[in-house]
């Protein structure tokens, strides 16, 4: 075998691995955060690096820390903040923290920490002229932050004290549980290189009223900051996002977008501010809600300041828009938006309204505009190659963009990738991504993974570090990467058909484009496995209880019994406003549930579950294995007690490789099982 990272689980986890991305208000530095396995190989440590925006320099590794750095961002004079959990050599004996803090890096010198709060910091924004900033830090929930949230939690600490009372919903979000503090945030004055730390923080005392979710804007004049908060509707309904105004001084805190009356269906919900160059308006995404009827439908729009009209900026867009960022000069924004297998960017006009689509192939995310509107910044990842930093010309339609040098690069794929296409009884064609081996072909075809995307509102579009492609095809596999009905970028009519039916269209869907794949001459037809997380282990579990045309099946983190699912996963009221209410509206989980099916299974099945998962809680991967070993299902169960939805940690995601490699060689292959030797 040839060799390649990909051929080897600690090769591939030494893989340098490239998140988020930031522009110098000068155009002249591009900062990403790039991960990398720490000395002792049990974790990745991520670091800032700087990339030529020109293209002509190697990057440069700016920081190191222990415990890495991360969610960096400029200031009008250049210097460069950032979030750490590092020491600060500057603190006072018994002031020393191990939480996360604000750190400021000036262009020449070395950083030093500037804000370190009790509650740590876990976000934050910079005005773009005036460097003023807004802080997301965590407060104990009837504390004043400073002295007395300190206070508090040390008596907390002292006592032995982890409870936390619950008075609203939800408790939890997917690994974490909310509370006992809350999201609240600060203004700061503008940071000066060669100043200490941060002056006085002025705290925007109504967000410690509310649930803030998301991240905060600050208006490029440091006026205003905009931020989301969630507000109960009904206990039945749940919850609705608002997006709120308040001054950086604290003074005015009101209403910006969300009618948050009582009535379900008629009304939206409004996240990810941000301003417009004037920092007279904002943009927001506004999202109709789902219900029993329909899926969710987000769409771009932009709010007043004064007056809060709001205007739908492309109501005939087909697809959902995301990410959006003006044009310095506020005549377009820029955004990305999933659309057959891929995510391009995306430029609207909002002169003449028209939408040019600015990039061909691709997955982009976080972009950046430089502040003369001369070039663009992203990083592109495709299904064959992990996140790198590019350059785009701003008005250019269907471009792949200046790859930058950085970490990260991978020379190639131990494959080639290819798209399938099919035409289903309703008329809509169900695409996929197909990773072959080099070396298959009609003399030497090749086995077929099955792998469902998760979500189930996402898309096969972009590299994977935990679901890859790659490692399978490695070893022998085509991997079949289907996007059937509810996956994003094919339009709401794509979406609709499998709304409430996750066993129908979504189903029939994923057996359609498989029947496609292996008609091919270089697929192996008699030797098939399924594997999927999430929704796709859901969909994994749905399968094995509709045919017994594969081999093996691999469910990871799936959906199980979906009446006991209802109430536990961290945010029931969203699975029932599509599914039902398991007391009064039976019929939806009853139709859907693959668990009152399990005696109609005989396909072999490796269930995977991870103990902090919240979103799919671990109950579901219990009773999924209880009940496959009564009814004699050939199966066996990977526990992870200290994982959550995904599987984070080197050590505990080379054994999950090598255990579902294991069980596909015994099944697929024909081969003697194989413990993984750290099991």
């Amino acid at each position: 075998m040839t060799e390649h990272p990909f051929n080897d689980l600690d090769s591939y986890n030494a893989l340098p691995r490239l998140a988020s991305l930031a522009l110098s208000p000068d155009g002249t530095r591009l900062v990403t955060a790039v991960s990398e396995l720490a000395p002792d190989g049990k974790s990745w440590r991520s670091a800032l690096w700087q990339v030529d925006p020109a293209g002509e320099r190697p990057a440069q590794r700016l920081t190191r820390a222990a415990k890495g750095e991360g969610g960096a961002e400029f200031t009008p004079d250049g210097s460069l903040l950032f979030v750490t959990a590092r020491a600060d050599t500057e603190a006072k004996p018994g002031e020393e923290s191990d939480k996360s803090a604000l750190w400021l890096l000036p262009p020449t010198g070395e950083a030093r920490q500037v804000y370190g709060p009790a509650g740590g910091v876990s976000g934050f924004a910079v005005a773009e002229r005036t460097g003023a900033l807004v802080v997301a830090t965590d407060g104990l929930v009837g504390a004043e932050l400073g002295q007395q949230d300190k206070d508090r939690r040390k008596a907390r600490e002292d006592a032995g004290v982890t409870a936390i009372l619950h008075e609203d919903y939800p408790v939890r979000h997917w690994d974490s549980d909310l509370g006992p503090d809350r999201t609240r945030l600060v203004s700061l004055p503008a940071l000066e290189q060669t100043s200490g730390r941060a002056g006085e923080a002025t705290e925007l005392a109504a967000s410690g009223q509310r649930r803030v979710s998301g991240g905060a804007a600050i208006s490029p004049d440091g006026r205003w900051v905009a931020y989301v908060a969630d507000v109960d509707v009904s206990a039945a309904y749940g919850e609705r996002s608002t997006v709120r105004l308040v001054g950086t001084d604290g003074a005015g805190d009101r209403l910006l977008a969300g009618d948050v009356a009582d009535r379900p269906g008629t009304v939206y919900s409004y996240v990810s501010p941000v301003f417009m160059p004037d920092s007279n308006s904002v943009l927001c995404m506004r999202c109709t809600e789902s219900t029993a009827d329909g899926p969710p439908r987000y769409a771009l729009v932009r709010v007043e300041l004064d007056g809060g009209q709001i205007t739908e900026l492309a109501p005939d867009f087909p697809h959902w828009p995301e990410e959006p960022v003006p044009a310095p000069d506020g005549s377009a924004v820029y955004f990305a938006s999933n659309e057959r297998g891929r995510r391009p960017l995306w430029r609207l006009d909002l002169g003449s309204g028209e939408i040019t689509r600015l990039t061909e192939g691709g997955a982009f995310t976080d972009l950046c505009v430089a502040a003369d509107g001369s070039a663009l910044y992203a990083l592109r990842a495709t299904i064959a190659h992990p996140a790198q930093p590019v350059r785009l010309d701003p008005r250019q339609a269907d471009q792949t963009g200046q790859v930058l040098p950085a970490p990260g690069a991978v020379d190639r794929v131990p494959g080639t990738l290819t798209e399938v296409e099919t035409t289903v009884a309703d008329g809509r064609t169900v695409r996929a991504w197909l990773a072959v081996p080099e070396d298959a072909s009609a003399d030497n075809p090749a086995p077929l993974l099955l792998w469902v995307h998760g979500g189930p509102l996402m898309s096969w579009n972009s590299w994977s570090w935990r679901w890859n492609p790659w490692l399978a095809v490695a070893r022998g596999y085509a991997v079949l990467l289907p996007d059937p009905a509810l996956s994003t970028g094919y339009g709401q009519e794509f979406i609709e058909p499998g709304w409430g039916a996750w066993g129908g269209a979504p189903f029939t869907d994923l057996m359609a484009v498989t029947d496609a794949t292996v008609a091919r001459p270089e697929i192996d037809a008699t030797r098939t496995a399924v594997m999927g997380g999430s929704f796709g282990g859901y969909m994994a579990n749905w399968i094995a209880t509709q045919t017994d045309r594969f081999n093996a099946i691999v469910t990871h983190a799936s959906l199980w019994n979906l009446d006991a699912f209802t109430g536990t996963t961290d945010y029931s009221y969203y699975w029932i406003r599509e599914m039902g209410d398991p007391l009064r509206d039976q019929e939806r989980i009853a139709a859907n549930s693959p668990h009152l099916r399990v005696a109609d299974i005989v396909t072999p099945m490796l269930v995977i579950h991870g103990d902090k998962d919240y979103r799919v809680p671990v109950g579901e991967g219990m009773r999924l294995y209880f009940d496959l070993l009564r009814h004699g299902v050939r199966c066996k169960y990977l526990y992870f007690p200290t994982e959550n939805h995904w599987v984070l940690t080197p050590g505990n995601s080379k054994v999950w490789y090598e255990t579902v490699f294991a069980w596909l060689s015994q099944h697929v292959h024909g081969k003697d099982w194989q413990r993984p030797d750290l099991l």
